[in-house]
C-alpha cells in the first residue's frame, strides 16, 4: 500500500487506501489537519509541502491547476484534499503558514 510521511508531523506515517485523498488518509488515522473549506478544493489551507516522490502522486486536480496559475500553489505544494497517492511513497511537510496551533510540529 502506498505510504505517506509527514516530516514535521510527530507520528505522520502511514498508508494510504486506494482511491483516498491524503487529507481522507490523515484524517483516517487520527490526525488533525487544517481545511477550511471543508475538503472541496476552494481554499489553500490543506497544502501539504512535497520533499519526496512528487512522481508518485496522482495529476494535479483543477484547483490545483487554478490555485497555481494565481500564485496561491507553490510548485512544491499540493493541496491534500484533491491530491490522491495511487502507488509508492511520498514524504511531505506541513507548511508553518496552515500549521495548526494546537498541534505539535517538529519544525
Amino acid at each position: 500500500m502506498p505510504l505517506l510521511t509527514i516530516e514535521n508531523l510527530p507520528g505522520a506515517v502511514l498508508e494510504v487506501p486506494a482511491g483516498a485523498t491524503l487529507l481522507a488518509a490523515l484524517q483516517g488515522a487520527g490526525f488533525d489537519w487544517m481545511h477550511a473549506c471543508g475538503g472541496r478544493g476552494r481554499c489553500t489551507s490543506c497544502r501539504v509541502q512535497v520533499r519526496a516522490g512528487d512522481a508518485c502522486l496522482g495529476p494535479l486536480a483543477a484547483a490545483e491547476v487554478r490555485y497555481r496559475a494565481a500564485g496561491r500553489l507553490a510548485s512544491d505544494e499540493r493541496l491534500a484534499c484533491q491530491v490522491r497517492l495511487p502507488a509508492g511513497d511520498v514524504r511531505g511537510r506541513v507548511p508553518v503558514a496552515t500549521q495548526l496551533p494546537h498541534q505539535r510540529y517538529d519544525n
